[in-house]
C-alpha cells in the first residue's frame, strides 16, 4: 500500500481576513494541491479535525460551514478512492497522473487533449460564424467582447467542464461582488453566454448542459421609463439659445427630430435625403433591419427644413454627431431648461436594493427621444397598432411599459373630472 498524506490548509492574504482553501497531498516525494473554490475565516477553523466549525459562515458569499466540510469531505473520499486503487494495482502514481485521476473523480474533469480548441478559441469561432451569419451590429460585437473580458479575468484557462451549476454560480457572485454589475446587467451577461454555450453544445465543443436549467433567482425592478411630457418637450423645442451655444441647439433639433418622427439615434445618424420622400420618411433601419414609413409631421418638417440648406457630409440630413458628446450635450440641455423634476432610480445588487434619486435632465440620452414619441403617441390617444407601424415594433408586449404610462396619465386626466 502508498503511503500518502494530507492536509487542508488556508492560504492567508495580506489584508484579507479570510485564505482560499486547498487541499495537500503527499506520497514519496510528490506534492499537489487543489483549490476547493471556497474562502474559509481561520478564526473559524479548527486544525484538529480538519473541518470548519459548526454554525459559521465563510467568505463574502457566506458559505455555511456545512457546505464547505461536505466538499472537504469528497475530497478526502475521492483521494482515498484513488490511493486504495493504486495500491491494488501495485502502481505509484506521478503528480501529473493523479493530477488527472483526481480531477475526473472530484470534478468530473477529463484531460485536454493538446490538439483540441481552448474555450476562449471556440468563443472567438462563435463570435466570427454568428456574427456573420446574423450580420451583427457593432453594438453586438461590442457586447460580446464585453462578456469575454469578463469571462477572461474571472478565469484566463477557463473550460467548459467549469462551468457546471457551481461554475456558473460562482461567476454570478464575480460579476455581482468583483464587477459591482447591477442584477439587471447579470442577467444580460448571463443571456449572452447562454447563447454561447448552446452554440458550442451543437458543435460538439460543450457536453455540460447546466445552462439550460441555471436560473439564479436574481431581484429585479421593472425598468423605469424616463421620457419628456409634451410641456417639456415643447420648453425644450422652444428653448433659445445663446449664440455661442450653438451646438446646444444643432444638438436639440436632432433630439427633438427623434421626439417627433420615433427614430432611434442610430437611424437619424444615417438619415439621407434620398429617405424623404414627399411627406414621409421611409428608412431601413440599423438595428433590427425593418423597413419602416413614418409620416412627417409639422415639427419635424420644420427640423428638416431648417437644415435645407446645408451642406452636410454623405448626404445626411441633420447634424449629428457622435452618441457619446450627444448623451453630454442632452443633460446640458435639460438642466438649461428646468428639466429638474426629481425621479427616483431603484435597482438591485445582489439581495442589496439601492434607490438613487436624480433630477430629470442627469437621465437624458439619445434614448429618450424614442421613449418620448411613443410616450407621447399614446397619451395622445393614437392606437398602439399605429404607433408599432412608425416605431417597427413587432410584438405587442414589447410595447406594454410604454400603454402603462399612458394609461396612468389617461387616469389622472380623468380624475380632474372629480374635483369639486
Amino acid at each position: 500500500m502508498i503511503k500518502w498524506y494530507h492536509i487542508f490548509l488556508i492560504d492567508k492574504e495580506k489584508d484579507n481576513p479570510d485564505g482560499k482553501l486547498r487541499f495537500r497531498v503527499r506520497w514519496g516525494k510528490h506534492i499537489v494541491a487543489f483549490n476547493l473554490g471556497y474562502r474559509v475565516d481561520p478564526s473559524k477553523w479548527s486544525t484538529d479535525t480538519q473541518r470548519c466549525k459548526n454554525n459559521t459562515t465563510h467568505g463574502k458569499k457566506k458559505v455555511t460551514a456545512s457546505v464547505i466540510n461536505r466538499e472537504i469531505g469528497r475530497y478526502e473520499a475521492a483521494a482515498e478512492k484513488l490511493f486504495y486503487q493504486y495500491g491494488q494495482e501495485n502502481v505509484e502514481p506521478t503528480k501529473e497522473q493523479f493530477k488527472v485521476d483526481f480531477l475526473k473523480e472530484v470534478r468530473g474533469i477529463e484531460p485536454e487533449r493538446k490538439d483540441e480548441k481552448t474555450f476562449y478559441q471556440v468563443f472567438d469561432e462563435f463570435v466570427r460564424e454568428n456574427g456573420f451569419k446574423n450580420s451583427w451590429t457593432d453594438a453586438t460585437y461590442k457586447k460580446f467582447h464585453t462578456l469575454k473580458v469578463h469571462l477572461t479575468n474571472y478565469n484566463g484557462m477557463l473550460r467548459f467542464d467549469d462551468l457546471n451549476e457551481t461554475g456558473l454560480s460562482q461567476f454570478v457572485f464575480y460579476l455581482i461582488d468583483e464587477i459591482n454589475l447591477r442584477n439587471s446587467s447579470v442577467e444580460k451577461t448571463l443571456k449572452f453566454l447562454r447563447w454561447f454555450l448552446k452554440w458550442a453544445a451543437g458543435k460538439g465543443y460543450n457536453h455540460v448542459m447546466d445552462f439550460e436549467i441555471f436560473r439564479p433567482r436574481l431581484k429585479q425592478t421593472e425598468k423605469k421609463v424616463v421620457f419628456l411630457e409634451w410641456d417639456e418637450l415643447m420648453d425644450v423645442y422652444n428653448y433659445i439659445f445663446p449664440k455661442n451655444k450653438g451646438y446646444l441647439e444643432r444638438a436639440r433639433d436632432v433630439f427633438c427630430f427623434c421626439c417627433f418622427t420615433s427614430l432611434r439615434y442610430s437611424d437619424v445618424a444615417n438619415l439621407k435625403w434620398s429617405d424623404i420622400v414627399d411627406d414621409y420618411i421611409q428608412v431601413t433601419t440599423i438595428k433590427t433591419n425593418d423597413t419602416v414609413k413614418i409620416e412627417l409631421n409639422d415639427y419635424s418638417k420644420a427640423i428638416i427644413n431648417k437644415y435645407r440648406n446645408s451642406n452636410f457630409p454623405n448626404n445626411m440630413v441633420l447634424p449629428v454627431i457622435s452618441n457619446q458628446k450627444m448623451n453630454a450635450y442632452l443633460k446640458e440641455i435639460g438642466e438649461a431648461c428646468g428639466i429638474d423634476t426629481p425621479i427616483t432610480i431603484t435597482y438591485y445588487k445582489g439581495h442589496e436594493r439601492i434607490d438613487e434619486v436624480h433630477p430629470k435632465y442627469e437621465l437624458l440620452g439619445t434614448h429618450t427621444g424614442r421613449r418620448t414619441f411613443i410616450c407621447n403617441a399614446l397619451m395622445l390617444g393614437i392606437s398602439p397598432e399605429i404607433v408599432m407601424k412608425w416605431t417597427g415594433h413587432s410584438s405587442y408586449q414589447t410595447m406594454r411599459p410604454y400603454i402603462g404610462i399612458a394609461d396612468s396619465t389617461k387616469k389622472a386626466a380623468m380624475d380632474l373630472f372629480n374635483k369639486k
